[in-house]
């Protein structure tokens, strides 16, 4: 489904004078060929600007969320993209730091451009004077033979500017070294903004910054063949205020495909930004005006207890990657799970999610007396104890309290007619999965 409608009530903050001015107040610019330049031309005339997207996932995560919107926003100013996404640039793999990636099928390469394209459909519109569109580099590089590829493109690089490019240079001084496959994918990147520059007019490349050496191939590569100036933009790397890695949760990457990261687990990554990083977030993340983040702000300085800047971050984000029906699904049932909302209204779907973290536990449909659920569920380490949590009137069965140690739970009870929340207290909470 997409959810340019979502994207289309947000708008560009009319407080500025430009985008560009924008783009630093959020702190998007970490890198860029000519700032000056690129200010004027960005409050221009429309100009086509694309940013690539590589393949060697079925999803994008959170890193790509900061180009998408970002695309986004220049598109709501005026501007045309170009979404990429590497049928050819993913067979080979941008180089890592670290270590060699490992090659995929061509079929599943493949694949994933068809999901990744899809995703990235969902953050623009393609209406309008400003129309996206879609391109795929396999087509024009299927075609170019190894010869043509090497006198035609490969001439105009420099082995020297290459092995100074960074992820290269750390792989050449790592045990793991680098394959030709890998340095030439410098050599691909730039070959697209040329090929794009021709047959669209593009003169903008956007990308994370640690894609500079990537990025400014494209730009020498167009200066050297056609004679032209065009543009790089390097947005800075995301990262916590207490210097862990942003966009993991509990070392997962979170992604942007619901099947991978379900829009509960996301929206609970968002509510858990801390304090210190919450400002920077919301300008990165969400299309708020400066006098809302502000006032967002003050409100996180002022009752952090209340957490109104991660509630908001965590509703707009979610909103823009999974729609707003599926968010309130979401704040609906991390409201039934502590007891303040309907637990039957939620669908299976968003009830698995949200209590997939929890302690579980499947039981015979001959086991449904409350002391027998709290013990197997882990909750109560004894049947003594259940009985003493019950009888101090701390057991609940689907936010219903239980007070007799002797009570059946009736089949009837049963969500999805099988599933069960037991909570002991305020905030102990487990699933009790009934065979029937």
């Amino acid at each position: 489904m997409s959810h340019v409608n979502n994207l289309e009530s947000q708008h560009n903050d009319p407080g500025f004078a430009n985008i560009w001015q924008e783009l630093k107040w959020r702190g998007l610019i970490h890198v860029s060929t000519d700032e000056t330049e690129l200010e004027k031309l960005l409050g221009g005339d429309p100009i086509t600007y694309y940013c690539g997207f590589d393949p060697t996932a079925p999803s994008l995560h959170l890193g790509n969320l900061v180009q998408l919107l970002l695309m986004r926003r220049l598109q709501l100013a005026g501007h045309k993209p170009l979404g990429l996404v590497g049928g050819s640039t993913g067979l080979i793999g941008d180089p890592r730091p670290t270590a060699e990636r490992t090659l995929n099928t061509k079929d599943t390469v493949s694949e994933w451009v068809g999901y990744l394209q899809a995703q990235v459909r969902r953050f623009l519109s393609f209406e309008g004077d400003s129309a996206a569109r879609m391109v795929n580099n396999l087509d024009w590089t299927g075609p170019l033979s190894a010869i043509d590829f090497l006198r035609e493109i490969g001439k105009h690089f420099r082995v020297g500017t290459m092995l100074r490019k960074d992820a290269v240079a750390s792989r050449l001084s790592s045990d793991e070294g680098i394959s030709y496959t890998e340095f030439s994918y410098q050599i691909l990147q730039g070959m697209d903004y040329l090929q794009l520059n021709r047959d669209y007019g593009c003169v903008l490349q956007t990308g994370g910054s640690d894609q500079w050496g990537n990025l400014t191939s494209g730009t020498e590569l167009i200066r050297k063949v056609d004679g032209k100036t065009v543009h790089a933009l390097g947005t800075p790397l995301i990262t916590n205020s207490d210097g862990t890695k942003f966009g993991k949760s509990e070392g997962n990457a979170i992604w942007l495909d619901a099947h991978m990261c379900s829009p509960y687990a996301f929206y609970q990554f968002w509510l858990n930004t801390a304090d210190a990083d919450v400002v920077d977030r919301l300008k990165v993340f969400t299309f708020l005006s400066r006098a809302e983040i502000e006032e967002l702000g003050a409100a996180v300085a002022e009752r952090p207890f209340a957490r109104e800047g991660q509630r908001r971050l965590a509703y707009e984000v979610t909103s823009l990657v999974h729609g707003a029906d599926a968010t309130e699904k979401v704040i609906a049932a991390s409201a039934a799970l502590f007891g303040n909302g309907d637990l039957s209204v939620l669908d299976e779907v968003t009830l698995a999610s949200a209590t997939a973290e929890l302690p579980s536990a499947s039981i015979g449909a001959d086991g449904l007396g409350i002391v027998d659920l709290l013990v197997a569920s882990g909750l109560s380490e004894s049947k003594s104890a259940a009985r003493r949590t019950v009888g101090e009137g701390g057991a609940y069965v689907n936010n219903s309290k239980v007070t007799d140690p002797d009570a059946v739970i009736d089949q009837a009870e049963l969500l999805h007619g099988r599933y069960l929340l037991l909570r002991r207290g305020k905030k102990n909470l487990a699933t009790v999965e009934v065979t029937v």
